[in-house]
């Protein structure tokens, strides 16, 4: 957040992201954990930054919700796969958070950060990809 700003005599405050997003176009995969069994939804990532992403998936999610994205990058033999929380949706368009508490998800967070940013042709420093 910014400093406050008035327009017309009144106090507001300026909204501004904590990173930049960049566009995408990929195929994802979302995978819900259940009690007796896992629920796998196809989706489309459309847009990325440092903290998360924002995908398309015919599915109805909840703010809050955990889920877990996976995807396969070109030639590889295996999906990456990153643990994230559901920050907000419109319509079956939904804002991703990764979760980092700890190091494996911040190794995979990196993990999916690093194959997107290709994609994406952005030009994060390795130092901040890790």
């Amino acid at each position: 957040m910014t400093g406050p700003l008035t327009t017309g005599g009144t106090l507001r405050r300026a909204y501004t992201r904590r990173w930049l997003r960049y566009k995408v176009d990929v195929a994802i995969r979302i995978i819900i954990a259940g009690t007796l069994r896992n629920r796998i939804y196809c989706g489309k990532g459309t847009s990325l930054s440092e903290g998360g992403m924002g995908l398309f998936a015919g599915t109805e999610l909840e703010p809050g919700d955990k889920v877990a994205v996976e995807l396969t990058p070109p030639y590889a033999a295996a999906p990456l796969r990153v643990d994230a929380r559901i920050c907000n949706r419109s319509g079956y368009d939904y804002g991703l958070e990764f979760l980092t508490d700890n190091n494996t998800r911040k190794l995979q967070a990196a993990g999916v950060r690093k194959h997107l940013s290709s994609l994406a042709g952005m030009s994060m420093p390795p130092a901040q990809l890790t």
